[in-house]
């Protein structure tokens, strides 16, 4: 449901409306739907809001909200001009028998503005234009031009109600055109912002000075560091471990100090939810003026910084005490995670400078603190040892190679560090914004046992989800198998999201779990910071406000996160299918990854990741096959692959 849906069910100010719902609330009171009750506006009880669902016979439904409720029937001729899987109000209409019905009012959220098409002929040689994400006909204007002079292949974005062409992207021949269409089919922004928004990056003091901000704490004297990869341009934390004390420090960039509500930038970063990361550059959530610069925590220059400060007992490292203070800080060295590898593994020998001597006192002894709350972490928590693929891209758009990126010492040293940080922020609140990542349903799990029986992996005794998981990975881990069955385990899984309720994290083995350590690349953790700033001030009016509105933003930063990963994915993808398609017709050894209908096998090639959709039902699950490239849909970066043959030997014998 949408987040202004929320708000109508839970009731709010008006003052609390996004800019794209006022028009909706005018029409709601002039239809009467709504009533202010005690300052709150809600939905009366004969409407109510909810997705518009179509079945194949054409009739509509909207789920009901509550147990007491009942599914309402909308009748094709009750449904206006609201079309499948809009957000909609409805008014019931009362029946003496029958299914309790409505009929829609009002659509207060279109889930298809517009469609990404391009123009193409079939293999009758007729012209159609062609939508990429269903890859079914559909139908495209413009005014003064008839789309069949264009170039077959080019790409149109096109309104979806007048089918007019809103804008021409390109050629799908131009490999420049991905970065358009992954960011338009997921409603991801560009990289460019509004005139507003730049104007009041740029009006952001460009240096922190001590004397301006007498009521933060001064931790300049600390010897704070970053550790981040080599590309990165914005830091979002520093660390600093104090031995005597065994405190940690984890400062993170004070963004909610210079995004103010409902400004410009405040209203394009929750409109933005996050940072889209392709592999040749950002999308980000903040102007760069403030991401890379003022809010970033750079070494050698003073910052504001946000600082949870967590005292460890020194033999269980359980939480002692867990403090959020606003301070500033001075990081004195800024690291590259490799770098960090080299100094563990060498134990921090050859170090001259005195600076990193100081830092290095402390930092190899967090490393064995965080080894042990990582190995306490994975009591309860799970490992899941999937590979994440990175793509290098040149100039030309074009792929040039990929790489497998495993975890390190220094990337665990790190996360370790900001899941302290991010548990702390969850304590605070009983009711708030929480990370959470609910129990999968043993059925499911038990399910994909059944599939995996065909491959020779049997568990016979568990107790529950999470005893299940543990015994098919280590079965898994014995037949050397491990990465491919952790990817199944975790399809699945339920996804993590975020909600105003606390229900724990099951993947991490959590029970308070919140994401407050990246403001700079995430709108939740500014949520975040803003409600425990709240508190500490004891500003009421601001807690009120954002207690009363954590509902509708927990939605939406939950739907952005999902189309800001889908658009990495898609750009992905699309990079994929392009090595491939010059490469149809080419046998390659691939692994099989999943069979049935969707058969997919993943190739053993010199670019890592490539998966194609695969013919042949004569296959198991982890066959070592020979697969050709038969052919490459570039519009929907599919790769479809022809079964030759079973190679002599299989990975694994059963």
């Amino acid at each position: 449901m949408s987040p202004f849906g929320i708000q109508l069910i839970n009731g709010f100010m008006e003052s609390d409306l996004e800019l794209e719902d006022k028009n909706s609330f005018q029409a709601l009171k002039q239809l009467g739907a709504i009533e202010e009750i005690e300052g709150l506006w809600k939905l009366k009880s004969l409407y109510r809001v909810g997705q518009l669902y179509v079945n194949r016979e054409g009739k509509g439904f909207v789920e009901a909200q509550t147990k007491e409720q009942k599914d309402l029937v909308v009748e094709a001729q009750d449904m206006g001009d609201a079309n499948p899987s809009d957000d909609v109000v409805v008014k019931r209409i009362i029946a003496r028998r029958g299914r309790a019905s409505a009929k829609v009012l009002l659509v207060i959220r279109k889930a298809h503005v517009y469609q990404i098409v391009y123009t193409n002929r079939n293999e009758s040689d007729v012209f159609e234009i062609i939508d990429i994400k269903t890859g079914l006909p559909t139908n495209a204007k413009m005014e003064g031009m008839d789309l069949k002079a264009f170039k077959l292949g080019t790409v149109l974005k096109v309104d979806s109600q007048t089918e007019e062409v809103m804008e021409i992207f390109g050629d799908l021949g131009d490999p420049k055109v991905d970065e358009k269409i992954s960011l338009a089919l997921y409603k991801r922004a560009s990289d460019i912002f509004e005139e507003d928004c730049v104007t009041q990056a740029k009006e952001v003091e460009k240096s922190v000075t001590r004397e301006e901000h007498p009521t933060r704490t001064d931790l300049t004297h600390l010897d704070f560091c970053t550790i981040d990869p080599v590309t990165a341009k914005d830091f979002d934390d520093a660390i600093y471990f104090d031995m005597e004390n065994y405190t940690l420090y984890v400062a993170i960039a004070d963004v909610s100090h210079y995004v103010e509500y409902f400004s410009p930038i405040d209203t394009e970063a929750k409109r933005r939810g996050f940072t889209t990361y392709f592999p040749h550059k950002s999308f980000p959530m903040l102007p760069r003026e403030l991401s890379e610069n003022i809010c970033s925590l750079k070494p050698h220059v003073d910052r504001l910084a946000f600082v949870a400060k967590i005292e460890l007992d020194r033999d269980t490292l359980l939480p002692i005490k867990e403090d959020f203070f606003e301070a500033i800080i001075h990081s004195k060295r800024r690291f590259h995670y490799d770098e960090v590898d080299r100094i563990i593994e060498s134990s921090g020998e050859n170090i001259e400078k005195e600076d990193e001597k100081r830092i290095l006192e402390y930092l190899l002894p967090l490393q064995k603190i965080t080894q042990r709350l990582r190995k306490r972490r994975l009591r309860d928590g799970f490992d899941f040892r999937s590979e994440e693929i990175k793509l290098s891209i040149d100039s030309n758009h074009e792929l040039k190679n990929t790489s497998v990126e495993t975890g390190t010492p220094s990337h665990s040293l790190i996360e370790e560090c900001m899941l302290l940080a991010n548990q702390a922020s969850a304590k605070r609140f009983e009711y708030g914004i929480f990370r959470i990542h609910t129990p999968p349903q043993l059925s499911k799990l038990e399910e994909l046992l059944e599939e995996l029986a065909s491959i020779g992996l049997f568990v016979n005794e568990y107790d529950d989800s999470p005893s299940l998981i543990r015994a098919i990975q280590k079965e898994a881990d014995s037949m050397g198998i491990a990465s491919q069955v952790d990817a199944m385990v975790i399809k699945s899984l339920k996804q993590a999201n975020y909600s105003a309720n606390n229900e724990g994290h099951f993947g991490l083995g959590f029970s308070h779990y919140s994401h407050f350590t990246s403001p700079i690349r995430r709108y939740s953790d500014l949520i975040l910071h803003r409600l425990i700033k709240a508190d500490l001030k004891e500003d009421r009016e601001q807690n009120e406000y954002l207690l009363r509105n954590i509902e509708p933003l927990c939605q939406r930063v939950s739907e952005l996160e999902r189309e800001s990963t889908k658009a990495e994915w898609d750009f992905r993808d699309r990079k994929l299918a392009r090595w491939a398609e010059k490469h149809v017709g080419e046998e390659f050894k691939a692994n099989v990854v999943e069979v049935g209908e969707n058969a997919k096998a993943i190739l053993e090639s010199e670019v890592e990741g490539v998966t194609v959709n695969l013919r042949g039902d004569n296959v198991m699950l982890f066959d070592r096959v020979i697969v050709k490239i038969d052919s490459v849909d570039i519009a929907m970066a599919k790769i479809q692959g022809e079964f030759v043959a079973k190679c002599e030997k299989d990975v694994m014998e059963l």
